[in-house]
């Protein structure tokens, strides 16, 4: 399974990047190919919300939904996403945010395997320079959110 991580400090507080990461509705407008997302539904847990949400992605001719479970954990600073329905076989990721000197200790995680052997493939030849693009993506909203 391919698997990434990445931490960053970045001039932002860690409220910041939580609240941008958290706004899983908004994906399509700056994350590279997502085409839709959708928020099923937002339950509270007391120390933790529980959220539902669906995304598009498209790439080339290739377009999925798939469905994730989203923990966000607002004391802890941390989301964490479980795949629910899909083209995946697996699918994990875990965002973790600490206010650091000078801004904001970012830890992104991810693992995955397709369900096509074919994709899982194709996958694996760029998908180091997709995560980095990914969390650039991320970086440039703030940018854009927050001020540099």
């Amino acid at each position: 399974m391919p698997a990434h991580s990445e931490t960053k400090v970045l001039p932002y507080t860690a409220d910041q990047m939580y609240d941008l990461v958290a706004d899983v509705a908004n994906y399509p407008e700056f994350l590279p190919w997502t085409a839709a997302a959708r928020v099923r539904s937002v339950t509270d847990q007391g120390d933790h919300k529980v959220m539902l949400a669906d995304l598009v992605v498209s790439f080339k001719v290739f377009r999925e939904k798939f469905g994730s479970k989203v923990l966000l954990w607002p004391e802890r600073k941390q989301i964490d996403t479980a795949y629910i329905d899909g083209p995946f076989r697996h699918l994990e990721s875990t965002w973790r945010f600490k206010d650091v000197e000078g801004g904001c200790e970012v830890s992104f995680d991810v693992d995955f395997e397709f369900k096509n052997r074919i994709l899982q493939g194709a996958a694996g030849m760029f998908f180091n320079e997709a995560m980095q693009r990914i969390v650039r993506s991320f970086e440039r909203r703030a940018a854009q959110l927050y001020g540099a």
